[in-house]
């Protein structure tokens, strides 16, 4: 059954490497915010995973150093930049 679900590909590129990830395209229209793009969509989950493990790391670990902390508070302000809300606001997990 599985084999049946449509899926979409997308490419991730840095200076040195590159990737690609497919998901099953329901899923991108799922979660998808109004008219935004699929490729806008996947952006925002990228971000929202990247805020999520790095509060999980320093807010719920086995203890987080200075660099940790910096760059958990610099995702936060990525996350906050584009989704013009806090992390604590868009998910309610406040501390």
């Amino acid at each position: 059954m599985s084999d049946d679900v449509e899926t979409m590909t997308f490419s991730i590129e840095s200076e040195d490497d590159a990737d690609e990830v497919t998901v099953p395209a329901g899923l991108v229209d799922l979660v998808a915010e109004g008219e935004q793009s699929d490729v806008e969509t996947v952006g925002d989950v990228v971000l929202l995973s990247f805020a999520s493990r790095a509060h999980h790391l320093v807010h719920h670990g086995q203890g987080a150093d200075e660099e940790l902390e910096a760059q958990e508070e610099r995702v936060m302000d990525l996350f906050e930049e584009r989704f013009g809300v806090t992390f604590g606001e868009a998910t309610g997990h406040q501390h």
